[in-house]
C-alpha cells in the first residue's frame, strides 16, 4: 500500500507543476455551454498516466479527459481528474486541485488531492487514515447546521429552475453560509481538514469524489447520497458532512 500511496502523490504533484507551467500559456475550447477544456488539463492527465502506468502497466485507469484503459488481469483501477476547477483555473481563481483515486475490487483504498496553488497535498489510505502535509486529518465537530459552513455543487449552465437551485435556496436559510466553489475533490478534502461541515451534489462524475470520499471517511466523516442511501461512486448523487448531525439535518432540505 505505501507504494501506491507513493505513486499517488508523487503523480499528482507532477500533474500540479504541469498546471503551474500551464497557467499563462494555455488556450481554451469549449466542451459544451460553460464547460471549458484546456491544454493544461490534457498535458497534466499525460503527466499522471504516464507516471502510474510506467509502473503498474496491468491496472486500469479512468480519467475525465477521455482516458479509459481497461485493466489487464488486475483488480485495481487509478479514477482521475486532472484538473478539478477548470473554470476557476481559466479565471486565474485559485481555488483548483488535481485528484487521484485508486479503486481495488469497487472500493477506494487510496486518495490524493493536491493543491498546487497552497502546496497542499491530502492523502489517504483505507482503514490508515487522512494526513494534510503529512499531518493527521480529523473532520470538524460542528453539529449543528446553523453553525456550519457547507457547500453546494451546481451543474454548469443551471437555470433557476432546477432542481439544484431549489435545494440551495432550501438550505441557504439554515445554514451558517452556503458557498459554491467550483472543486468538488477540494470541497471534500476541506470536509476532511475541518475547514467545511457539508458539501452535496447530483451532477458529479466518479473523477471528481474518488478520492475525496476516502479522504472524507478516513477523517471521520460520513458519506451517502442525498436522501441518506448508500452512495455509489458510478452515481452523481453525493452527501458528504463531518459526520454529526448535520448530516441527517440536510438530508430533508435536499431530498424533499
Amino acid at each position: 500500500m505505501r507504494d501506491y500511496v507513493q505513486t499517488a502523490e508523487e503523480a499528482a504533484r507532477r500533474a500540479g507543476h504541469v498546471l503551474r507551467a500551464w497557467s499563462s500559456k494555455f488556450t481554451v475550447r469549449e466542451k459544451s455551454r460553460a464547460n471549458l477544456v484546456t491544454e493544461a488539463d490534457e498535458a497534466a492527465q499525460a503527466a499522471i498516466f504516464d507516471f502510474i502506468h510506467s509502473r503498474y502497466p496491468h491496472h486500469g485507469f479512468c480519467g475525465e479527459e477521455g482516458l479509459n484503459v481497461e485493466s489487464v488481469d488486475s483488480p485495481y483501477r487509478w479514477v482521475i481528474d486532472p484538473l478539478d476547477g477548470t473554470t476557476n483555473y481559466v479565471h486565474g481563481f485559485p481555488y483548483y486541485s488535481v485528484s487521484i483515486g485508486l479503486e481495488c475490487r469497487g472500493e477506494m483504498i487510496v486518495g490524493a488531492i493536491f493543491d498546487p496553488i497552497h502546496d497542499e497535498m491530502f492523502l489517504a489510505v483505507r482503514g490508515e487514515g487522512a494526513t494534510l502535509n503529512r499531518r493527521p486529518l480529523r473532520c470538524s465537530e460542528i453539529g449543528e447546521l446553523g453553525q456550519a459552513l457547507v457547500i453546494a455543487s451546481l451543474p454548469v449552465a443551471t437555470s433557476e429552475h432546477d432542481e439544484s437551485v431549489r435545494r440551495f435556496l432550501r438550505v441557504l436559510p439554515m445554514a451558517q453560509t452556503v458557498q459554491r466553489t467550483g472543486s468538488a475533490a477540494l470541497n471534500l478534502a476541506n470536509i476532511a481538514a475541518g475547514r467545511v461541515e457539508g458539501f452535496w451534489s447530483t451532477s458529479l462524475k466518479p473523477w471528481d469524489m474518488a478520492a475525496g470520499i476516502l479522504l472524507v471517511e478516513e477523517a471521520g466523516g460520513r458519506i451517502s447520497q442525498i436522501d441518506g442511501s448508500l452512495f455509489q461512486l458510478e452515481e452523481p448523487n453525493l452527501l458528504a458532512t463531518n459526520g454529526s448531525g448535520i448530516h441527517e439535518q440536510l438530508i430533508p432540505l435536499l431530498s424533499q
